[in-house]
């Protein structure tokens, strides 16, 4: 069973014959690649490089496009700047004067080399690695992208402030969205990433009130052309994880915050299941090998088995490759 196979038959109630492994490396690939992070985010083929050596290497199953949130951002005009071997990083947000809403426009995928390089990794992963890996791609979720253009703090008073205007930008950053998800399916994309992370912080009745509606028909879109859809919020979901189930997103990530996981678990539909949840600080940077294989096993059994094996959120730079390789080969063990 290869692990394009492994992953579909977890995920969809079928036979397999251990749970996928998925964690989020970034950073870390990057370093075991010996590749300078600005190198990473810029240079697709130096990420899907390190993303299938890390893969081949550690046995994943899966690899995926993640690399930092600016692409979307860079495309609508947001300046970033990417040092040499560190977190890209913008010097003033992009929405600050009415003028600046007036003007926010779609961007075509293929007119802006960010958003044209994700859909090359796309490519470069599905002619690489075939049908032997599950391949993610990624989209930004609107309230992540409204803040990655506004700033957090006026995001927020802005949802109170002037909602109608919101609205009307939330509907723009779905429209591309939408179009960002097709062009990654197009290239090979088995499922679609949809990062929201903010949302854990704007309260339960407000992510129903604004977000759910856009990522559920994001959700819906990304199955009507044929892949899965994961969605990733770091943080504390708890109130907000049923939602999550709702939207029918076939895989939800799950932070080590998030407290209601044994009794969530039991909404999932039959063709759905959790991501994570280890500490990537305290348990795989930090931890021993006993530690990483009980919080392992501890996670995969609090779920009632539906959890891939994957870390709360991105695997640091700063850990171990016993710690990682610990980590990633228990799962055989499950």
């Amino acid at each position: 069973m290869n692990s394009l196979e492994r992953t579909l038959a977890f995920i969809q109630g079928g036979k397999f014959d251990r749970p996928p492994v998925h964690p989020i490396i970034m950073r870390f690939a990057a370093k075991y690649a010996g590749v300078p992070y600005s190198r990473f985010c810029l240079d697709y083929n130096a990420k899907c490089s390190a993303a299938i050596k890390c893969a081949e290497d550690f046995g994943l199953d899966w690899v995926t496009v993640m690399s930092d949130a600016y692409a979307e951002a860079s495309a609508y005009g947001l300046k970033v700047e990417y040092p040499h071997d560190d977190l890209p990083k913008h010097s003033e947000y992009l929405l600050r004067t009415d003028d600046d809403f007036n003007k926010l426009r779609c961007p075509k995928i293929f007119e802006h080399a960010r958003l044209a390089a994700r859909v090359k990794e796309v490519e470069t992963f599905h002619k690489q690695v075939k049908d032997n890996k599950f391949i993610v791609g990624w989209v930004e979720g609107m309230l992540a992208e409204y803040t990655d253009l506004r700033g957090m703090s006026d995001a927020f008073f802005d949802l109170y402030d002037n909602p109608t205007r919101v609205k009307r930008i939330c509907d723009i950053l779905f429209e591309l969205a939408i179009s960002f998800a097709e062009a990654q399916v197009k290239a090979g994309a088995h499922c679609i990433g949809i990062g929201d992370a903010a949302c854990s912080q704007v309260g339960p009745e407000m992510y129903r009130e604004v977000f759910f509606g856009y990522e559920k028909k994001l959700v819906e879109h990304i199955h009507s052309l044929g892949a899965m859809a994961k969605i990733h919020i770091c943080g504390n979901i708890s109130g907000i994880l049923n939602d999550l189930i709702k939207t029918g997103a076939d895989i939800i990530d799950i932070d080590h915050l998030v407290t209601v996981v044994s009794q969530e678990a039991k909404n999932l539909s039959a063709k759905q299941v959790f991501s994570g949840c280890a500490d990537p600080v305290s348990i795989l940077q930090n931890g021993d090998p006993d530690l990483i294989r009980r919080q392992v096993r501890a996670d995969f059994e609090n779920a009632g088995g539906r959890m891939i094996v994957s870390g709360g959120c991105e695997v640091t730079p700063g850990t171990s490759l016993e710690n990682f390789r610990v980590f990633c080969e228990y799962a055989k063990m499950l």
